[in-house]
């Protein structure tokens, strides 16, 4: 008995010693990151508060309001041509901006964030980035049909990466500083604490790594502060009375609203991947300058804001109206198929903002609607068709952005109601379920994937284009080169790689070829003779793709 008294008191001493030791070593360092996360997130939540403002003041000189609650109603009263006009010259400074500041004439939003998360260790371009801000700014303020969430991700990203330089630290921490970044810009812009947390794992970081878990928390909870002290404590949309779900025979309702909420959210993704597949090449064939592109957009845009002005901006007035029920069946039907082609046209102009407050919008019309149809066919066991608009909006905006959970929190925090939970997450479910079949995820990953970056498959797909073969090649003055002359035989016969490849297209060709080994070659300038550099042996990429494997696994379960 003594004996077994003694190990256990030495296992815990030993127990004890450890955990000091563990805390005067890495307890001050994970502190200090915690303190840099603070930083980082209050001075994203800044950015966030001072982009929303500068919209409103710009707004408020070409429209007269700065209210976006009554945006819609007080352009109708201005004249026709100003409506017109307005949008047009937003469009045309954007264009010169873009042109003038970015290489290929493209406003960056999220889906370079998550790029910037994946491939380049939480780091996004600058220049660009600042010019795709003030280029969403003026799109935003001017009537362009998008959202604020986009750009404030990206500045915010902008921040993280600027402190990750700085501080010169790895992916990992660049990554996580990236969340915190990106966790309290949404946070603030939308004083949704636990969903701007969530939606730095989900949709930008992709995991839900525990040792992120706690700096992007203390950042968003920064990002929430800085609003409220702005702002108070208020929700964006006020709810009327009471939304409870009436009887559970109306569950297989939202399950049916959310199968169609998904289909609506794929029609809206895709028609703005049409619209801007035709722009380009309306673009191409007319031999229109790419600076001209957004202002076309703009007098488009105008245009339809004469007859239907609530496409003006983030719509948030609209919104409002279709979760407290003042819309008509038709009108939210109308309203929202002339929302997608609004929104539509604005990101095939390559004007700036964000999908998800035209996502939020088109969902509480689709809401609203079936809620009419559904609540006319079972009156006995319905309850208020409101609350179809509040599961439409969260439904359709998750679907789009991929990421059932935040979005689901944030509408939660968006209208202060927590009632209607069950509801909600049934139309979710089904949407994004829907939804993530049909396109490649999200509406961000398409984005990606459009651009050749496949970040929508994980980690398996997208690490084998981080690796440029050389980097991984052997080469021919080193150990355990490859013959040269056997080298030489197969660049005769065609079978080698540029030095600038990646293993994406290596491995591809080891499969096809079955060889042990690729040579590796660069080309003379100016006659483009290729020039033996090494080679790339089969085992050493598979190797080095094990390798990041095993670094992606560990990050994501530390």
């Amino acid at each position: 008995m003594l004996s077994q008294f003694d190990r256990h008191w030495r296992e815990t001493r030993a127990a004890c010693a450890e955990g000091w030791d563990l805390l005067r070593h890495k307890g001050p360092g994970q502190i200090t990151f915690w303190m840099i996360a603070l930083v980082v997130g209050a001075a994203s939540g800044f950015a966030a508060l001072l982009f929303r403002l500068a919209i409103e003041r710009l707004q408020a000189a070409l429209y007269g309001t700065e209210d976006v609650s009554t945006l819609a109603t007080f352009a109708s009263g201005l004249p026709w041509i100003w409506v017109l006009l307005v949008p047009a010259l937003g469009g045309g400074v954007v264009g010169l901006i873009l042109h003038k500041f970015t290489p290929d004439g493209r406003v960056r939003s999220v889906a370079d964030v998550i790029e910037g998360a994946a491939l380049c260790d939480g780091r996004v371009e600058k220049k660009a980035g600042l010019a795709s801000a003030l280029c969403s700014w003026i799109t935003l303020s001017t009537g362009g049909s998008t959202g604020r969430e986009g750009p404030v991700v990206h500045i915010a990203a902008m921040i993280s990466s600027w402190a990750s330089n700085l501080l010169r630290v790895d992916g990992i921490t660049g990554r996580d500083l990236l969340g915190c970044a990106v966790a309290a810009a949404v946070s603030s812009s939308f004083n949704a604490p636990i969903a701007g947390a969530l939606f730095g794992l989900e949709v930008v970081l992709r995991h839900f790594a525990l040792h992120a878990f706690a700096p992007i928390v203390v950042a968003s909870a920064a990002g929430t502060v800085i609003n409220r002290l702005a702002f108070g404590d208020v929700t964006e949309f006020v709810l009327p009375g009471q939304t409870t779900v009436e009887f559970y025979l109306e569950l297989p309702a939202f399950f049916l609203m959310g199968l169609v909420c998904g289909l609506v959210a794929v029609l809206m993704m895709r028609a703005i991947f049409w619209s801007d597949d035709l722009g380009t090449t309306i673009q191409r064939r007319l031999s229109l300058p790419h600076w001209l592109r957004p202002a076309v957009t703009g007098l488009m845009l105008g245009a339809i804001a004469i007859l239907f002005p609530h496409i003006i901006g983030v719509g948030y007035e609209t919104t409002s109206r279709a979760l407290t029920g003042t819309l008509g069946l038709g009108e939210a039907m109308l309203f929202a198929v002339v929302k997608v082609a609004a929104v539509s046209v604005t990101m095939a102009g390559r004007m700036g903002g964000g999908v998800f407050s035209p996502s939020l919008m088109v969902g509480a019309l689709t809401g609203l609607a079936f809620g009419h149809v559904a609540t006319a066919i079972v009156p006995d066991h319905s309850s208020a068709f409101t609350l179809y608009a509040l599961a439409g909006m969260g439904a359709v905006a998750a679907a789009v952005l991929g990421a059932p959970i935040s979005t689901t929190l944030i509408v939660f925090e968006l209208t202060g109601d927590w009632q209607t939970g069950l509801a909600v997450m049934i139309s979710v479910s089904m949407s994004t379920a829907v939804a993530s079949r049909l396109v490649h995820r999200s509406f961000f990953l398409t984005q990606l994937e459009r651009r050749n970056v496949h970040l929508a498959a994980g980690p398996q797909a997208y690490l084998l284009a981080m690796f440029r073969v050389q980097g991984v090649m052997r080469p021919v003055t080193a150990e355990g080169a490859a013959d040269e002359e056997a080298c030489l035989r197969m660049m005769d016969q065609g079978l080698y790689l540029n030095a600038q490849s990646t293993l994406e297209t290596a491995l591809p060709l080891f499969e096809k070829s079955g060889v042990a080994y690729l040579p590796v070659i660069t080309r003379t300038e100016p006659d483009g003779t290729p020039v033996l550099q090494g080679a790339l042996f089969h085992v050493d990429a598979l190797k080095a793709y094990n390798r990041a494997l095993a670094a992606t696994a560990e990050e994501e379960h530390s």
